[in-house]
């Protein structure tokens, strides 16, 4: 599917009632959706639990901790993985020193993997998505201070 034609589904979502919209063309697909359902989790490395740190844009969002660092953004619509294997070390831990240009994470969207790379040098203050969950557009991934 083209960028054109995701533009397309994009606006008639918008437009409507819907929530959510999954076309299969073939043996690929792709599902947009209005709203994200699961809310965004903050982790911190060795941290006995999380809290929620954001909810959906209609929902009142809860107290959380704030964070001092630039928030690197989801490129796309996908699954977010810390690895590029199951076996592999993660990209990124809390408290990892990186470079502008490292690999942070992998975006997979219809069946192409996506690295995200680090926008500034820093370090990692947080790590905002669970591996393996869905991110939308424009969803924090990361903060980097």
């Amino acid at each position: 599917m083209d960028i054109q034609k995701l533009n397309t589904l994009i606006a008639i979502l918008e437009k409507s009632d819907v929530d959510e919209l999954e076309i299969k063309e073939g043996d690929n697909s792709i599902r947009v959706s209005r709203h994200n359902k699961t809310p965004i989790q903050h982790f911190h490395s060795g941290a006995a639990g999380s809290a929620p740190l954001a909810t959906p844009a209609e929902q009142a969002a809860p107290e959380h901790p704030r964070l001092k660092g630039d928030t690197l953004l989801a490129p796309m619509v996908g699954t977010f993985y810390r690895k590029g294997s199951p076996e592999a070390p993660v990209f990124a831990e809390v408290g990892q020193v990186v470079q502008k240009g490292d690999t942070l994470c992998i975006i997979e969207a219809m069946k192409m993997m996506n690295h995200v790379e680090a926008h500034a040098s820093g370090t990692i203050e947080s790590i905002l998505v669970e591996d393996g969950q869905p991110v939308e557009f424009n969803q924090p991934l990361f903060s980097i201070v």
